[in-house]
């Protein structure tokens, strides 16, 4: 398997928020946000694989800001980090508001994903071809935030 930059499975995504995804606040229910983060994740883990994915997990989320009815989603999904049969995904979540072309950070998140064959068993991953500085520090901070998930696995009863 030759290695593959970043930039080859990068993922973005569009929705638009309707009453349906919306609490009583008008606000975009974070569950939703989260469905759609997995799903762009996925997309992105299965560009760069060529192969089904499963979510492993996903790291600790914490909401900036509410995106309400009416108002856009983008999500923009990139790998960080290859693993043996795993591989790490950051998607970046923000609101737009579709009248005035404003932008916000809504959340992002840290998703782990696993490859699988035909048979269902995990496969390895094509490596990450690094190719920027910024591709370079977010693949080193990726093994600290894999050694922290390990532990914290070990961990749990």
């Amino acid at each position: 398997m030759l290695p593959r930059p970043p930039s080859a499975s990068m993922t973005t995504m569009t929705e638009y928020v309707l009453p349906t995804h919306a609490n009583v606040l008008g606000n975009v229910f974070g569950g939703q946000i989260l469905a759609w983060v997995d799903i762009c994740a996925a997309i992105c883990a299965q560009r760069h694989t060529s192969q089904m994915v499963i979510t492993a997990g996903v790291d600790e989320l914490s909401f900036e800001k509410p995106i309400k009815v009416g108002q856009v989603v983008l999500l923009t999904a990139r790998i960080t980090a290859t693993f043996r049969t795993s591989l790490e995904i950051l998607v970046q979540v923000q609101g737009e508001d579709a009248k005035t072309g404003a932008r916000w950070p809504c959340v992002s998140a840290f998703v782990t994903c696993v490859a699988l064959d035909g048979h269902l068993v995990p496969t390895p991953v094509p490596a990450l071809e690094l190719r920027t500085d910024e591709e370079r520090t977010l693949f080193a901070d990726a093994h600290e935030r894999r050694t922290h998930r390990l532990a914290r696995r070990k961990k749990a009863p």
